[in-house]
């Protein structure tokens, strides 16, 4: 990790726990060696630093490429190993630069949805994150965030109060039969089963209770 990873990383984490009781639950399923998808459902500008605490070591996201244009944030971005993206349609250079990073045996954080969920509920998988799990055959970490939309909805306000918690799932490998078929029809299933395993995760009895 470089100075302003660490920083950020650690102060993310420090700041969730202090006003949300932010906590990663199985966290020790994440893998932290060679190339590896982190899959997440989507709900607040949170979800980028909480995610990437899954994980031991520094790993790479995708962001607005609008972002880069803002005043500091377009300096500080890049060395938070953020790839800008241009959300007006596929943007294949942010999909060939997944595929680089992954190949070269990194992690990488995707969120299958592709953007954040307007309702809090879990939107349907798009096919860019196949078409990396297809080009790169990476292992891949689903993981559920809960609370992030109640403390940060899309068109609402940050609350200082509220509960984020982060579920990790058990990892997905992938074999040959798993990539019968070419072409979007491929991309759309692989992603839909990253989904699927996002959506069967749940927050444990006892933090329903909490």
């Amino acid at each position: 990790m470089n100075f302003y990873y660490w920083l950020g990383y650690n102060l993310s984490r420090w700041l969730a726990r202090l006003f949300y009781g932010f906590r990663i639950i199985h966290r020790e399923r994440t893998i932290q060696t060679g190339p590896v998808i982190l899959a997440s459902n989507h709900q607040s500008f949170f979800d980028p630093p909480l995610a990437g605490n899954a994980c031991d070591r520094a790993i790479f996201f995708l962001a607005k490429k609008s972002l880069m244009d803002v005043p500091i944030l377009g300096w500080l971005l890049p060395k938070l190993n953020v790839i800008p993206v241009n959300l007006e349609g596929g943007d294949r250079s942010a999909l060939k630069a997944l595929i680089r990073i992954l190949t070269a045996g990194n992690c990488a954080l995707v969120f299958p949805e592709g953007t954040r969920t307007p309702d809090g509920n879990l939107q349907p998988a798009q096919p860019g994150v196949g078409l990396v799990i297809a080009k790169t055959r990476a292992p891949v970490v689903p993981m559920r965030i809960f609370g992030a939309y109640d403390v940060w909805p899309i068109h609402g306000k940050l609350r200082f109060s509220g509960k984020i918690t982060i579920v990790v799932g058990e990892p997905i490998y992938f074999s040959d039969a798993d990539f019968a078929g070419e072409g979007k029809d491929l991309y759309t299933r692989l992603s839909q089963r990253v989904m699927d395993a996002i959506a069967a995760i749940q927050l444990p009895e006892e933090n329903l209770r909490a």
